[in-house]
């Protein structure tokens, strides 16, 4: 039977089933790097939810010592070790947010004090809700300055190693050999000791021996990308050096960069916590999340709200940090791709 052209209908046609879905796919519309990155990274549960808790410490850390009415180093000796209070949840006793602390006495009662302390108070008087979110923006301010410097000189000292090579590249790469020999924890210590504990001090100890590890890394990218075909087309166009290095080079090496970079943060934080947990840090008024939590530590008995709060938030912060860290890792990976 023949049928007239102007007949044909879609319901006269099928679909091929499989090998017609895998056609659609590869002719799908082109996509960039970064946007197909995106895509595996919103389906990577850990990495996506780490993300989430990161913007949500960084809303409270910025916008959280505002939402009540107390100053981070504002003492009353009369409100001193107040458990936790938090409205609607203090009915619920099984949460421990009712003001009433681990001997079964209401604190709130005993001591007349009609305000709620989300966090409770310290041995000082001070709100800790307050004093958790302004430790946590010093923190992450020192944890991100640092891991930026680290970024600008590692960056920059791994790709010239790299790209010029020879004697250049063997008097670098000594340099960073002398430096990873030294341990780590001595130079930030020596240096504080030096510099007096502040944030300035604690971010170069970080610093001096922090850009190794990135330094290394981008000197390996550049050593596998420089002798390829697209760096050797612009060589024979006459492309200038900082043209190569900034324009190519490290571009293409972006990934390895921003995941480095993102296990640098953590890190830092942890070390700055560290050091403040030993009184090598941050000194008084200003707050910082190791010293609230050395602070916590010495009544970690009587009063465990005073160490609890500031010991999640440190270990949120990190687990973010490294779950982000990894689920980028997969998404640049071009094997991950489907």
């Amino acid at each position: 039977m023949k049928v007239n052209e102007f007949e044909l209908t879609d319901d006269l046609f099928e679909e091929s089933g499989k090998e017609f879905e895998e056609k659609k796919i590869m002719n799908r519309p082109s996509s960039t790097f970064l946007k197909d990155s995106w895509i595996r990274l919103r389906k990577n549960k850990g990495a996506f939810t780490g993300l989430i808790l990161i913007v949500l410490i960084m809303f409270l850390a910025a916008f959280g010592p505002y939402m009540n009415s107390h100053g981070f180093d504002e003492q009353d000796l009369t409100r001193t070790n107040l458990p936790p209070k938090v409205p609607v949840l203090e009915n619920l006793p099984l949460l421990g947010l009712s003001g009433v602390d681990i001997r079964g006495t209401d604190q709130y009662a005993a001591k007349e004090v009609t305000e709620y302390y989300w966090f409770g108070t310290d041995d000082l008087g001070r709100d800790l809700w307050t004093r958790i979110w302004q430790g946590t923006r010093i923190s992450l301010y020192i944890a991100f300055l640092a891991a930026t410097l680290d970024l600008v000189i590692g960056v920059a000292y791994g790709s010239i190693s790299a790209y010029y090579g020879g004697r250049i590249d063997n008097v670098m790469q000594r340099i960073i050999e002398v430096l990873m020999g030294i341990p780590n924890l001595i130079v930030v210590i020596l240096l504080i000791l030096i510099l007096k504990p502040g944030i300035l001090s604690i971010t170069l100890a970080m610093v001096i021996t922090g850009w190794v590890s990135m330094a290394r890394i981008v000197r390996g990218q550049v050593l596998k990308l420089k002798g390829q075909e697209f760096v050797l087309a612009s060589l024979t166009l006459g492309a200038k050096d900082k043209n190569l290095i900034w324009g190519h080079l490290i571009p293409n090496s972006l990934g390895p960069i921003i995941i480095t970079t993102m296990f640098t943060i953590p890190s830092a934080i942890f070390t700055e916590a560290f050091l403040s947990f030993i009184g090598l840090g941050l000194q008084p008024p200003i707050a910082s999340l190791g010293m609230i939590v050395n602070d916590g530590f010495k009544m970690l008995k009587i009063y465990p709200h005073m160490l609890m709060f500031s010991s999640v938030i440190i270990s949120l912060i990190m687990i973010s940090f490294n779950l982000l860290g990894d689920g980028l890792r997969d998404s640049f990976d071009p094997k991950m791709k489907k």
